[in-house]
């Protein structure tokens, strides 16, 4: 199976983990977060970093790690960059919550597929949500009905 590494701006990292524990409380083991403070350098990210992918593949039955970060250029891809090796992981960038929602779902396929499931989870997670209900709907003025039935 594979494992998730999420590397991203404090406290976003954390936050989304939280988010996959809420909905897979089982997932605890293989999805790890990595907060990027502002005030520390990029070579002690980076080995944090390092210590985190270790301990993912260090685990028992680990396939491959999956590392999303938030931002491509900022501090968490670059650092994610200078990780992973493009054999047994792979960056995706751009990470939000039905991307993470996806990739701990099928975490078991194999590693090629959960990037191609994690930019489809994410791209198809974000939509224009039209208002529609009519309690949301403004009020029509009509000279003849002052009243607008809604139902």
């Amino acid at each position: 199976m594979n494992s998730i590494l999420i590397i991203a701006h404090a406290p976003l990292a954390h936050a989304l983990r939280q988010c996959a524990l809420h909905v897979f409380p089982d997932c605890g083991s293989s999805v790890i977060a990595l907060d990027v403070a502002p005030n520390v350098p990029p070579e002690e990210t980076l080995a944090m970093a390092r210590t985190a992918l270790q301990q993912l593949g260090g685990q028992q039955g680990a396939d491959g790690v999956l590392v999303l970060t938030d931002v491509f250029g900022a501090t968490p891809c670059n650092v994610a960059q200078k990780l992973v090796d493009g054999v047994n992981s792979r960056i995706v960038t751009g990470v939000n919550v039905p991307m993470l929602l996806r990739t701990v779902c099928y975490r078991h396929e194999p590693l090629e597929a959960l990037v191609s499931r994690a930019v489809t989870g994410g791209t198809q997670g974000v939509m224009q949500v039209a208002v529609t209900a009519p309690q949301n709907q403004a009020r029509k003025n009509h000279a003849k009905d002052q009243y607008d039935h809604q139902q």
